[in-house]
């Protein structure tokens, strides 16, 4: 990633602050969906282990919840080895691309359909791009979510393998097969609707916020649209990278409840008579530890959510760079 950085400093010509955000036309696509599923699964790999430490602190009675994440992580470290950590890493990889190329292939149509309709309508420009980019992640997420919602239930069923309540799973294709022959099709999609109707809000705010603490930062800086005073390289990255921790940051703290619910509502299958349901498991974790029970899991989750903010935007923002159309 070093080198591709270097890259596009020795080869891009320095940008005013007004043309820093590259929109969808002037992008070549396919150069965009390859470096970015080889960028992204990089940027995957980096956050994996925080989010394995994550889920198996939020699965009833593993007896990790009362542990720091720090502990969890050397515990799976001593048991499973370096195998533990990266536990459905490979199906999340490899399961992703195609969903990650509609995800982003919505974001940036979605984005620029709306700077496109907001055109000449009278407000701020900073606005503008806010409402943009936040309605952009609220499509994106909710068109994403139809992917990678079964996605989701199968690595995270492979990540708890071995704790109480969960079902033993060869592999992806035996925790499909055991979920289909439980539950049917609808198995696949535990937690759909509470991860539509609520991640969908949180997607358009960790957009809005990325983009406002952004704009916050340069003008901090003293940095305006029309100065001639223009960011090397090195400052937007800085910038972009500062502002997607904040943002990651902000939306850690506001999900985790439901990000709590969400992820036992997944792997859980023993919550007595009938099938598992948000009541059933919100009620489960207020017996269990009370109103603190909807933040198992917040350290790792926050570092999660931080690290991904930053590595996420540094990496995207660096992708378009090098997928901008030759002149």
């Amino acid at each position: 990633m070093v080198m591709a950085i270097e890259t596009v400093a020795a080869t891009t010509p320095e940008l005013s602050l007004a043309d820093t955000d590259i929109n969808w036309d002037r992008l070549d696509k396919t150069r965009f969906h390859v470096i970015g599923a080889i960028l992204f699964t990089v940027q995957s790999a980096l956050i994996h282990p925080t989010a394995v430490v994550k889920t198996r602190m939020q699965v009833a009675g593993s007896g990790l919840s009362q542990m720091t994440g720090l502990s969890v992580f050397r515990r799976i470290l001593r048991t499973d080895g370096i195998p533990g950590i990266f536990r459905g890493f490979g199906t999340s990889a490899v399961g992703s691309l195609p969903g990650r190329v509609l995800a982003l292939t919505s974001l940036e149509v979605s984005k620029d359909m709306t700077l496109k309709y907001t055109e000449d309508m009278n407000m701020a420009e900073a606005t503008r791009v806010g409402l943009a980019n936040g309605v952009a992640g609220m499509v994106s997420n909710l068109v994403s979510c139809l992917y990678f919602v079964p996605l989701d239930v199968i690595c995270q069923r492979l990540m708890v393998q071995g704790l109480p309540g969960t079902t033993p799973c060869s592999g992806p294709f035996d925790v499909v097969r055991k979920v289909r022959e439980a539950e049917g099709f609808r198995g696949m999609y535990r937690g759909f609707g509470l991860t539509a109707i609520t991640q969908t809000p949180a997607s358009a705010l960790w957009w809005g916020a990325y983009g406002a603490a952004q704009h916050i930062i340069w003008r901090s800086l003293g940095y305006r649209d029309d100065s001639e005073k223009k960011p090397s390289h090195v400052e937007m990255i800085t910038v972009q990278a500062t502002a997607g921790m904040t943002a990651g940051a902000c939306s850690s703290i506001i999900t985790t409840p439901i990000d709590t619910v969400k992820t036992r509502l997944q792997v859980i299958d023993d919550y007595g008579v009938g099938r598992p349901s948000v009541m059933k498991t919100a009620k489960s974790l207020l017996k269990e530890d009370g109103w603190r029970g909807f933040y198992r899991g917040f350290g790792p989750r926050f570092l999660n959510m931080s690290l991904y903010g930053t590595t996420m935007i540094v990496t995207y923002e660096l992708i378009k760079r090098l997928s901008v159309k030759e002149a």
